[in-house]
């Protein structure tokens, strides 16, 4: 796919890998090493660092998510921003998956964070640093895992679920086997995309639940149709010729007799008339016609952003909690 192509079908891929490559340029130019960065230089540029992220800068829960440490970093989350996000993009929306990828990210830093804090606390670890955008690619990976799961298709296409199993267990075994991998930032990304792919999912059986009725009601009630019109043609006939002949009986006769023939014509030719104008197939297709398609309930549309809202709420009152617990240690401490 062409940088064209891509840019058409995936606007926000193509914009987050540029500002990928377009960070990692500026620190090049400003001295910073490309395969081996300073503490000093990753810290400038945005790292994520438990004393500085948990304490007044929790802008870093982002800003890390767009630096690399290193060219291999880079080019390896690269690829799989590329090849995740021409799926995933036109699947969800350019809107939420931006979120879907800033949310999955912060909460893998949170979740890094957190388990730093829980390691100085029993004494068996130190605080340190991490980058990358593995944590929201981990989120948009767990994304695709529950589309694949729920059969969502794109253009047509429905993924493979081993397919995306195998290459997020090779991600998650990596991590493990090899240190200096940022586990808890993959788990945390990974469990943040998971929670709100799940809305998604929800929100598109509901939605294509109504699509089906949509499409199967006016067949049944075209097939319905089509039962009456084919029942007993004469019918409808000898009941219009009753009710004719019934409503005639019950005119008072005039002294003229080509009086009463008119009349008992007239009314007769009247009655058939009407009869005529409202058969019953055109008054069932009146019906079908005035039949208001249905539409998914407002709640299913807006479920997505609703659990990202609260995702969001609850990040903040996590950041606060370690916030809370490292200005409490520091002043005791003091």
């Amino acid at each position: 796919m062409t940088i064209q192509q891509l840019l058409k079908t995936a606007p926000v891929t193509t914009l987050l890998l540029i500002s990928f490559i377009g960070l990692f340029i500026i620190q090049i130019f400003t001295g910073v090493d490309a395969n081996n960065p300073s503490t000093e230089a990753l810290l400038k540029w945005g790292a994520n660092a438990l004393p500085f992220t948990m304490g007044d800068e929790p802008w870093r829960l982002v800003s890390s998510a767009f630096l690399h440490i290193g060219l291999m970093h880079l080019l390896f989350n690269g690829f799989a921003m590329y090849f995740f996000g021409q799926v995933a993009e036109p699947m969800f929306g350019s809107a939420k998956f931006l979120a879907l990828f800033v949310l999955a990210a912060i909460g893998g830093n949170l979740l890094n964070s957190y388990v730093t804090w829980q390691d100085i606390l029993a004494g068996t670890g130190q605080p340190g640093l991490s980058a990358g955008a593995s944590g929201g690619i981990m989120g948009i990976g767990a994304a695709l895992l529950i589309a694949a799961l729920f059969k969502i298709s794109v253009n047509g296409m429905v993924l493979n679920l081993k397919s995306l199993i195998f290459i997020m267990g090779i991600n998650l075994v990596y991590g493990f086997a090899v240190s200096g991998i940022d586990n808890a930032g993959h788990i945390g990304g990974a469990i943040t995309g998971l929670v709100i792919a799940l809305a998604f999912a929800i929100a598109y059986r509901q939605h294509m639940t109504v699509t089906l009725q949509n499409v199967l009601v006016p067949q049944i009630d075209y097939q319905n149709n089509n039962q009456l019109d084919t029942q007993n043609p004469y019918q409808t006939d000898y009941e219009n010729n009753d009710q004719a002949d019934y409503s005639t009986s019950h005119i008072d006769q005039p002294s003229d007799p080509d009086a009463y023939s008119t009349i008992s014509s007239a009314e007769f030719d009247n009655h058939i008339d009407i009869n005529l104008d409202t058969p019953t197939s055109a008054a069932h297709t009146n019906t079908i016609q005035q039949r208001a398609p249905a539409k998914p309930s407002f709640i299913w549309t807006l479920l997505p952003w609703v659990v990202m809202l609260l995702i969001s709420i609850g990040f903040i009152w996590w950041w606060q909690d370690i916030h809370y617990q490292i200005v409490q240690v520091l002043k005791i401490i003091e």
